[in-house]
């Protein structure tokens, strides 16, 4: 759009539009330009452009020079008047005008005074347009009179007295500037005590013998004819009372005292103002002083309030000690009472000041120029303030208004006259006069009625050159009656400029916020009125900013070394850089030890006066920068060893070549610590979306300190940066100066865009949102756009709030939809988004599989076959088919009973599948279902099928009862899966002899309705390994396995017997075959007779393939030797010692314990053997051998049957368990001979206890 320069206005109703038409018209009221091409043919009033004050105090002794200057086309004609009356020029020969203006110069240098051209003169400047008057100037010389002469008294006082030295200087004009001074024109010094008042006098509120003097002199000062005047000196002399006795003994009057006061202590009291109460009046605008003096002894302290507010802050100043209150561009408010109190040690007084704030006349809208065309409206407004109330009175060129000619487009009214329908001959300058009793305004406007088109002052062709990211300001300065408008374009092709991108002025100049390089071209300024159009071109470039891109660094310099600072600047090809250097901001010593070349300064031979802070400054026509670094020099030092660790960080992070999507970063490298930079970590964080959390932007190489990065759209940026060398990665820098990239419309758009109903009639439509960082601007929302795929219906699309999903309602069942999700944002729309399929929301399946058949595979798998659905009554996704089947009937019982239906899924569209793990014999049941997203559609019909027999499980269990000499009895429980009619049992067995060699098999068929079968005419003392086995017609099951032994013949074998001590509970034996049945008998003998119970066990067997006869090990017949050897020795010795006398360790031991029945068994004996039936084939574990002695040690681990039972006493029960009761005797029993003391033979049976 094209873009034009009006006065802004707010939307008004049509009742209202003439009233703003006119309003409008007098904002665009324009000043005429001073510019000569214009004012060379543009008709134009008289304009006073200087002129005299209205006070005008002239130096007698110079010409008198009064001035009027005038613009206006035709140049206008001067003439003054002088008291009110026509001042003739030429009649006075001293009085003459300067050509082409309306300055007088009054020549009273060579001959007449001043004071005869004293008077009131006002200048007035006419041509054909109107007559502009100038202020009443008043002209009066400056006088600086004498003093008159007068005798002044000395003036001798008691210490302590108040004193006040009167000034009364001449009246002069302008006033003037009082002091005092003595005869060396030393300013006499001042203090709370001693003060020089606003009057000019001097106040002393105590006198001092120091005070003594004869030369307090007063001095005024006239400024505008630069001389001085001074007073008679006066002398003051200050006595005490002892001199002032000696005084009055001279025959002195006491009238010639200054004051008959005590010199005690008193309170104060004012010296001026006097009384208690006093006015003041002053005019707004100028400083109010206020002023409170006081004597007193001690000195006193002057303080200040206002009684109906405080003293307004920053414009309230204290001068003189406090003695003096200043209020500065006093105005109405300041009106009020002021107080001011002085107070010492013996007490308080104060005086009120009652301020009175008048204004003259000051401007609240003094009237402007109005260019009008003709049949245009206008106004002049002139309004004023003051106190009191200015009057407001109007003249035309200089005339009363009422009495000047009638105008009829002009109307008075009050302070504004009203111009309707202006014809040229309205043309004139009017002035409004604003004055009360302390002043007056005077101001000319003139209204210049012109119909002139649209001129366009800028020069043609104008090139413009600014700097990258800088503003742009394009001049279009125009003139035109009627306003004109302005209108900005571009390009040859006159593209618009638009408001949202430029500012427009309403001088008519273009700016350009932040001119880039695509703003580089030429502009095109168009002014239009309704009398024609003018244009005019300006061309822009935009050039790169100069930039330090190597900075000087902080160097530390020893003495008499080199050091040299690096600048490396990068500029605009089309600019000439100028590189400056500066030492403290000054130009560097004129020494030749400084050297500078295009990129270095160089300082050789440092002094301690070179240190300080080095700048580069790097200049263009158009832009300049600087970088400093600091210079420290130091002493020699030796060289330390170096310092190897990670990097310090970069500082000095700096962001320049700032566009829409990318930014220059640069930084200066920390120390790299001796170890070489290899590379920097750019990170960046998003303080917009992501404050805090920092992120990975790119890495650059050890060399480099600057990085181009790419940016992407209304992000605020921060950076930071790491270095990183051999030994590590440094801490991170400062971060940079945020940077708010613009908005854009965004570049992607949602990812992982689905479309599922969860209800039949429904669509979900869901994605994955952007995040903040990838939105590119504010707004972001979604375009969800959805169509029926198959059909030819449009797009349907809504635009939703930055949600992750959309429900369409109302679809068909399982349709195919096509889906596309596209972003927006406040900028834009994102670009076209990809199209993805979806489906409507599924429902269950309508029709159940047909035509199902099983197929039998063998005993515990069948294969399954059915036709699919079709695709339209499974509503949905097909997901498979599933098969629920339940076993429902047992054959071998005929008896029906129901359990858990088993389900199997098939995925995708087979039509077939296999059943594992059936039970083999057994009734099964099965029927199918489709099964889609929603769930499982109707069943099939049920399909009955049978499995075939199949080979039964292991029997549940096998133990062998009631082993006798030749017989042994089995004892089992049926399989727990016959899978089939169980037809026979398979029994075999063989024999195991002592070397754990299998005899020959015997194989027996047991009935199948038989759990117990007794074998008879075995071998005595035999152990043997049955096999077992149930058979079905469909073969032979698992076998089980079990051993068993039959029991000795006792009338064989003789008991062997070991002496237990009475407290034991149990006893390990030792020395026993493996694989051996054993009796064993346990008695207690007591007062009460011979109690016994006896029980059989078995050995375990021994592994005869595994084991090794170590006692045919040469290492062990070794050992076996060195071991006796050393029984030996030790033998030896213990029986020298005893023979001796001595003890030897084993004898102190048994003294230390007397009983040992309560000694612990060591590890070495074995423990009580755990009793293990046949059933659970667990082996006793390995006995020991009692001992010699005939007793039974207590085992360490105190894991006895007594733990076991009730204290010492117990019972075994028949299977093995302690049942008899038995006490142990304390004293040691005799051994009942050797009989069964020696190892047992290996083809005895079973060894006795008795």
């Amino acid at each position: 759009m094209q873009l034009k320069i009006m006065p802004k206005k707010k939307p008004l109703s049509a009742g209202r539009v003439p009233l703003i038409l006119l309003l409008c018209q007098m904002i665009s009221a324009l000043e005429v330009p001073l510019d000569p091409k214009l004012l060379e043919d543009l008709v134009q009033p008289p304009t006073i452009t200087q002129q005299s004050p209205k006070d005008y105090i002239i130096d007698p002794r110079e010409n008198i020079v009064i001035q009027c200057e005038a613009k206006g086309k035709p140049p206008p004609s001067f003439s003054w008047t002088r008291n009110g009356t026509h001042f003739d020029i030429d009649k006075d020969p001293l009085v003459t005008m300067k050509p082409d203006s309306g300055t007088l110069i009054i020549n009273i240098m060579s001959e007449g005074k001043a004071e005869t051209y004293e008077g009131v003169y006002q200048c007035t400047a006419r041509n054909e347009r109107g007559a502009a008057v100038s202020n009443n100037i008043v002209v009066r010389p400056s006088r600086s009179p004498l003093w008159t002469k007068e005798k002044l008294e000395p003036i001798i006082l008691r210490n302590g007295q108040s004193l006040v030295l009167p000034c009364r200087p001449p009246i002069g004009l302008p006033p003037p500037i009082i002091f005092w001074m003595d005869n060396s024109f030393q300013r006499l010094p001042q203090s709370e005590r001693v003060s020089q008042g606003l009057n000019g006098d001097l106040y002393f509120s105590n006198v001092l013998p120091e005070d003594t003097r004869e030369d307090y002199i007063c001095y005024a000062r006239f400024n505008h004819t630069q001389t001085i005047q001074q007073k008679q000196p006066i002398s003051v002399k200050v006595i005490s009372v002892d001199e002032l006795n000696d005084t009055i003994a001279a025959n002195l009057s006491d009238t010639e005292f200054y004051g008959a006061k005590s010199n005690r202590e008193r309170p104060p009291t004012f010296l001026t103002p006097e009384g208690n109460a006093s006015n003041k009046e002053e005019l707004r605008g100028n400083v109010l002083s206020l002023e409170c003096i006081a004597e007193g002894l001690p000195t006193p302290i002057i303080y200040w309030i206002k009684e109906d507010g405080t003293l307004p802050m920053n414009r309230t100043f204290y001068r003189n000690f406090q003695k003096t209150l200043q209020i500065i561009q006093v105005s109405e408010a300041d009106s009020g009472n002021y107080q001011c109190i002085a107070k010492n040690a013996l007490g308080a007084i104060h005086h009120t000041i009652s301020v009175t704030v008048k204004a003259a006349p000051y401007w609240i809208m003094a009237p402007q120029n109005l260019v009008l065309s003709p049949g245009e409206d206008g106004a002049l407004i002139c309004r004023a303030n003051g106190n009191p109330k200015p009057r407001i009175s109007w003249l035309s060129n200089g005339v009363p208004i009422e009495i000047a000619p009638d105008d009829p487009s002009r109307k008075i009214d009050g302070d504004t006259i009203i111009f309707s329908n202006v014809q040229e001959r309205s043309s004139a300058v009017y002035q409004c006069n604003a004055s009360n009793e302390y002043g007056y305004l005077l101001a000319n406007a003139f209204v210049n009625v012109l119909a002139e088109p649209p001129r366009i002052l800028t020069s043609a062709n104008t090139l413009y050159q600014v700097i990258a990211n800088r503003p742009a300001f394009l001049d279009c300065a125009f003139f035109g009656s009627p306003l004109p408008t302005i209108e900005w374009f571009k390009g040859a092709k006159g593209s618009a400029l638009g408001e949202d991108v430029y500012g427009l002025h309403e001088n008519g100049t273009l700016e350009i916020p932040v001119a880039q390089k695509e703003s580089t071209g030429t502009y095109t300024c168009v002014a239009r009125n309704k009398l024609g159009m003018a244009k005019n071109e300006v061309n822009l470039e935009i050039k790169d900013p100069t930039r330090i891109i190597k900075q000087p660094e902080y160097a530390v310099v020893q003495r008499g070394n080199t050091v040299s600072f690096e600048c490396k600047v990068k500029h605009d090809h089309t600019l000439i850089p100028t590189v400056t250097w500066l030492k403290d901001n000054c130009e560097l010593p004129n020494d030749g030890r400084f050297t500078v070349d295009k990129d270095h300064l160089v300082v050789a031979e440092v002094s301690d006066d070179d240190g300080g802070t080095y700048t580069c400054v790097a200049n263009t026509t158009l832009d300049s920068v600087s970088a400093s670094a600091v210079l420290s020099v130091v002493a020699p030092t030796p060289t330390p060893a170096p310092i190897y660790d990670v990097p310090n960080p970069p500082f000095d992070l700096e962001l320049t070549d700032q566009l829409d999507k990318s930014v220059q970063l640069s930084w200066t490298p920390g120390d790299d610590n001796n170890s070489p930079i290899t590379k920097f970590i750019i990170e960046y964080e998003d303080a917009m979306h992501e404050a805090g959390l920092w992120h990975h932007q790119t890495e650059v190489p050890g060399t480099q300190t600057t990085a181009q990065l790419k940016l992407s759209p209304y992000v605020n940026y921060s950076f930071r940066v790491m270095a990183e060398n051999s030994l590590g990665r440094s801490l991170p820098s400062e971060a940079s100066e945020q940077y708010l990239t613009k908005a854009a419309e965004p570049d992607k758009n949602p990812m992982t865009v689905e479309g599922l109903g969860s209800e039949p009639d429904n669509l979900v439509i869901t994605w994955k949102p952007l995040n903040g960082f990838e939105s590119n601007g504010p707004g972001l929302q979604y375009k969800v756009s959805w169509r029926q795929k198959d059909g030819d219906d449009e797009w349907t699309s809504v635009v939703v709030a930055n949600v992750s999903k959309y429900i369409v309602s109302g679809t068909p069942t399982f349709v195919p939809y096509l889906i596309k999700v596209q972003a927006l944002n406040d900028v834009g729309f994102a670009p076209e988004p990809a199209v993805v399929m979806g489906h409507s929301g599924e429902d269950l399946p309508m029709v159940a599989p047909g035509n199902v058949h099983v197929n039998v595979v063998n005993s515990t798998l069948a294969e399954v076959h059915w036709d699919p659905v079709p695709l339209k009554s499974i509503r949905g996704h097909l997901q498979g088919y599933r098969i629920y089947y339940w076993k429902a009937q047992s054959s071998s019982k005929r008896n029906r009973r129901h359990i858990e239906k088993k389900i199997l899924t098939f995925q995708g569209s087979k039509t077939h599948g296999m059943l594992p793990g059936l039970e083999p014999f057994s009734h099964y049941t099965l029927h199918i279902r489709v099964v889609n997203g929603k769930g499982e559609g109707p069943a099939s019909p049920d399909r009955v099928f049978n499995t075939p027999e199949g080979v039964p499980s292991a029997p549940s269990a096998l133990k062998i009862v009631n082993p006798t000499l030749d017989s042994l009895t089995l004892e089992w429980d049926p399989p727990s899966h016959p899978n089939g009619i169980l037809t026979e049992y398979t029994l075999k067995y063989q024999p195991i002899n002592s070397t754990h060699e299998l005899g020959p098999l015997v194989d027996l068929k047991i009935p199948a309705n038989k759990t117990r079968w007794t074998l008879k005419n075995l071998n005595f003392s035999t152990r043997y390994k049955f096999y077992f086995y149930a058979q079905t017609s469909a073969g032979s099951g698992s076998q089980i396995t079990e051993e068993a032994v039959t029991t000795v013949d006792e009338g064989k074998e003789e008991w062997r017997k070991e002496i237990v001590n009475g407290s034991r509970s149990f006893f390990g034996l030792k020395g026993l075959m493996p694989g051996t049945a054993y009796k064993v008998r346990v008695g207690a003998e007591g007062d009460s007779g011979y109690v016994s119970s006896e029980d059989v066990f078995e050995t375990g067997p021994a592994m005869a393939s595994r084991q090794v006869d170590i006692a045919t090990q040469g290492w062990f017949i070794g050992l076996m030797c060195a071991v006796a050897l050393l029984i030996l020795i030790l033998l030896i010795v213990c029986f020298i010692r005893r023979n001796k006398g001595g003890k030897y360790p084993v004898k102190e031991k048994e003294d230390a314990h007397a009983d040992p029945e309560i000694q612990p068994m060591k590890e070495d004996d074995g423990t009580f053997g755990e009793y293990s039936d046949a059933e659970d084939h667990k082996p006793l574990k390995k006995g020991s051998r009692t001992p010699s002695d005939r007793t039974v040690k207590k085992e360490d681990s105190d894991d006895s049957l007594v733990d076991y039972g009730e204290g010492v006493n117990g019972q075994f029960n028949e299977d093995g368990s302690f049942i008899g009761q038995y006490s142990g005797k304390k004293e040691k029993e005799p051994a009942e001979g050797n009989e069964s003391s020696e190892a047992p033979s290996p083809v005895n049976a079973m060894n006795s206890f008795v």
